[in-house]
């Protein structure tokens, strides 16, 4: 019986791992195959064993997913379920609401609608709390809710949604939604011209291409390309879009795997637009993957200037593979490198801290590359900017007010109470500040900094042994310590937040048009890249030096 349970489950599991894996298991086969039938033996004795009953597949889908969190966390394994609903989602004729949306706490939030697609015209705002989509109240509702707000063309929506604390009702008329990928494009001054490019999706280069052509044809003779935030998307159009500005068959990312068919070389294989307008890239800590691949190739190649502050470091490929029964996998199979040679990635996912946390090359072990002209950077992941400013780098003050919707949730308020500010640039005041921190004292915002976790948790494990009773007094003075120290250092990044909150009010009565117009004449990133390109001396010293 058992000798047919190897023979029948065993030998082709062990089989088709071999294969999936590569090569360079051969010599571990034996080590393979050794902690396959562990697990396979053990898997079947807790089914059969157990006191309770078992379900085998929830335990396989937990076991797979947990083994896989210890990688990294763009390896993921799809269940027979994901993948059909994975399938379900990406065919057919689909729309959508033309709004970035967000989950939170069991809340669907719309963070931002887009001008002019459905959610705007069916008049739902940032800070907007959809509370049910058609028959389906998403109070108890586990699922993605956001494939609730996605249809045919034309097809009708009712939602009800909560806003300052009142129920409101509308109906979305789905529409078709293609984000651009160069949202907004113009000149800055007479002879400089201003790209964002905020997604590498399919039009990503035909949309740069139109943007570089319509500003020289304008009188630009120089360009910005501002990267920053842009989290990345398709490699060939990344590829394509570096292929603008240098030379056919130059390479532009290289990737390297243990498995030779997962290594490979990308090059540029069309005629430049132009070779030699000057350029200046704005990275920061939220540009991704594609866009690092741009920012870094063009550094390398010394054909850009980058500036700002160092980029993300997702230099890790993935690949998705069909398993059995119907299930998939999304693995990482190789990492990228720039032509100097630099690695991208920034996180070491097999080594890791006390708490779980992947490591970050130290500074002190960053190793140094040349670029084409022998000018040295250095990797240690993401990109490093030529040059770097300061106030491109948040604080962990600033960083926390983000993740916790500080921010967003003040400029939802202030828009409120002021809502007809229509055109004009709002000014925020010290006293806008000081209401600012009025604000999160009211709403008892935490800051999750490691200080004030650990603090909590502390006084969790003294309620389970029975004695926050007697360190209430000394808890609750470290508590307000902490809220202090918090507090000096919200003032202490008082310009910062200031910059921020007035970023997302522009961005709630003008759109993200609008702020971009703002920063055209107001942000400091592309005010010093304005500086770099207008002196060509400079600019031509720091990609020569």
């Amino acid at each position: 019986m058992l000798q047919n349970f190897k023979r029948r489950y065993i030998i082709p599991v062990v089989a088709g791992a071999f294969l999936f894996v590569g090569t360079s298991f051969r010599e571990d086969f034996f080590e393979v195959a050794k902690q396959i039938e562990i697990f396979t033996t053990l898997f079947k004795t807790v089914n059969m064993n157990y006191v309770d009953e078992t379900n085998p597949g929830e335990l396989m889908d937990k076991a797979i997913k947990s083994m896989l969190a210890d990688l990294d966390p763009y390896t993921v394994y799809f269940n027979e379920q994901d993948v059909v609903k994975f399938k379900i989602n990406n065919t057919g004729e689909y729309t959508g609401i033309g709004a970035m949306i967000t989950r939170k706490d069991g809340r669907l939030i719309i963070k931002e609608p887009y001008k002019d697609y459905p959610a705007d015209k069916a008049g739902l705002k940032a800070g907007d709390e959809i509370i049910q989509i058609g028959d389906v109240s998403l109070t108890d509702f586990k699922e993605d809710a956001s494939q609730l707000l996605k249809g045919a063309k034309n097809s009708k929506i009712d939602v009800l949604y909560k806003r300052q604390g009142k129920i409101e009702k509308t109906q979305i008329t789905l529409g078709e939604v293609e984000l651009q990928a160069v949202p907004f494009f113009s000149k800055v001054d007479e002879t400089t011209g201003y790209i964002v490019l905020s997604q590498f999706n399919k039009r990503a280069t035909i949309e740069t291409k139109e943007a570089v052509e319509q500003l020289k044809r304008e009188g630009a003779q120089r360009i910005i390309l501002d990267l920053r935030g842009n989290p990345g998307g398709l490699l060939g159009e990344a590829v394509n879009i570096c292929n603008l500005f240098v030379p056919k068959n130059e390479v532009i990312v290289t990737t390297k795997s243990k498995i030779d068919k997962h290594n490979n070389i990308y090059k540029t294989m069309r005629e430049p637009l132009d070779t030699e307008i000057p350029l200046v890239i704005l990275v920061d800590g939220r540009s991704a993957s594609a866009s690092e691949i741009v920012a870094g190739a063009l550094q390398d190649l010394d054909r850009a200037v980058v500036v700002g502050s160092r980029s993300f470091g997702k230099g890790l490929v993935q690949r998705p593979v069909d398993l059995t029964y119907g299930t998939q996998i999304k693995i990482t199979i190789s990492r990228y490198y720039t032509p100097s040679g630099r690695c991208i990635q920034a996180l070491d996912y097999l080594h890791r801290d006390k708490d779980g946390k992947a490591l970050r090359t130290a500074a002190a072990n960053y190793n140094a590359f040349k670029t084409r002209k022998g000018r040295t950077v250095y990797d240690g992941g993401g990109i490093q900017p030529d040059i770097e400013l300061s106030e491109t780098k948040m604080s962990t003050i600033t960083e926390a007010l983000i993740k916790n919707d500080g921010i967003f949730n003040y400029a939802t308020e202030y828009y409120y109470k002021k809502p007809n500010a229509g055109t004009s640039i709002p000014t925020i005041t010290d006293a806008d500040f000081a209401d600012f921190k009025r604000f999160l004292r009211s709403k008892d915002y935490s800051f999750d900094t490691e200080t004030e976790l650990a603090l909590k948790s502390m006084l969790e494990t003294a309620k389970r042994e029975k004695f926050d009773a007697s360190i209430t007094a000394e808890y609750n003075q470290l508590l307000t310590a902490l809220q202090k120290s918090q507090e000096n250092l919200l003032d202490q990044s008082k310009s910062e937040i200031k910059n921020l909150i007035l970023d997302e009010l522009i961005k709630r009565y003008q759109y993200k048009e609008g702020l971009y117009k703002y920063y055209t004449k107001n942000n400091s990133e592309i005010k010093k890249a304005v500086v770099i390109l207008n002196n060509s001396a400079e600019y031509s010293k720091i990609l020569k030096s």
